[in-house]
């Protein structure tokens, strides 16, 4: 009996001993996370992260966004789920559906997207390439006393031609920036770098304000951002020269054009494919 008792006390004060430890909570992780290197599959399928848009996925891997829409059988390309699967590359496997796994565009975790400006306030389109502005950072105010400007050389061996004349701000450099930035004035022209189609004209993508996306020959794609007006539509055939859109500050601090060149969907260093100036 006394035995029995003496195991009982000790039982009692492991349980007290147990109530007074405040009980630890299993730590959650959060795994919808951002867009990384990772987030594309070998078998050609891309899991949508928080945040993305079907505007920038079709970007960062070189396609249209209409066909990235049409491979996934979207009809609303506003609504993308957290977790969903998509198919990036036209020869892997069957179509996924809009309605694959993942967390219903009701959740908490929407992707957000700003709706694309309509179609009708797009301007004409010149029928023939046009000069680029004489270098913005030693213009005059004075228009009289700006000299004609020069068309810039496509003669040094590039295989596009530079798509504004303004000094370069802001070089390439992997992971930091995508591309060159160039100092430019409101309403300068920005010309398309090469002949091609453009597969984007909008204001869906984050950081890049109105832009423009032109898919050319070799899987390349350009991309002109931060501008003030946009004057092709999509769908559009446009010439090497060409102006395509007004330079602005459109989500940037200050008036530039930004210009990438994307490869396979990869961002590549601009000036490698540019003639020497």
């Amino acid at each position: 009996m006394k035995r029995a008792a003496v195991l009982y006390s000790l039982v009692a004060v492991l349980i007290l001993g147990a109530c007074s430890t405040p009980m630890q909570k299993a730590p959650v992780v959060d795994r919808s996370g951002g867009r990384g290197g990772e987030s594309s599959s070998a078998d050609g399928t891309y899991i949508v992260k928080s945040g993305d848009t079907l505007y920038a996925i079709a970007l960062e891997h070189g396609m249209d966004w209409r066909e990235l829409a049409r491979l996934n059988n979207i009809d609303d390309p506003n609504k993308l789920a957290v977790g969903q699967k998509l198919k990036v590359d036209a020869n892997s496997g069957p179509a996924a559906s809009s309605a694959s796994s993942g967390k219903s565009v009701a959740d908490s975790d929407v992707v957000e997207v700003t709706p694309i400006p309509p179609s009708g306030a797009v301007k004409a389109v010149p029928s023939k390439p046009v000069p680029l502005p004489s270098d913005p950072a030693s213009a005059s105010k004075d228009p009289a006393a700006v000299p004609p400007a020069v068309p810039p050389t496509t003669t040094s061996g590039g295989e596009f031609m530079w798509p504004h004349n303004g000094a370069v701000i802001q070089a390439y450099k992997a992971g930091i920036n995508k591309g060159v930035d160039f100092l430019a004035k409101v309403g300068d022209p920005v010309v398309a770098a090469g002949a091609g189609k453009v597969v984007y004209s909008g204001n869906a993508l984050r950081g890049y304000g109105n832009l423009i996306i032109i898919k050319h020959e070799n899987k390349l794609l350009t991309a002109y951002a931060h501008n003030k007006t946009l004057l092709v539509k999509e769908g559009e055939v446009v010439k090497k020269g060409q102006k395509i859109a007004e330079a602005g500050q459109s989500d940037t601090d200050k008036p530039k054009v930004h210009f990438e060149v994307r490869k396979n969907g990869n961002p590549v260093d601009p000036i490698q494919y540019l003639p020497a100036r």
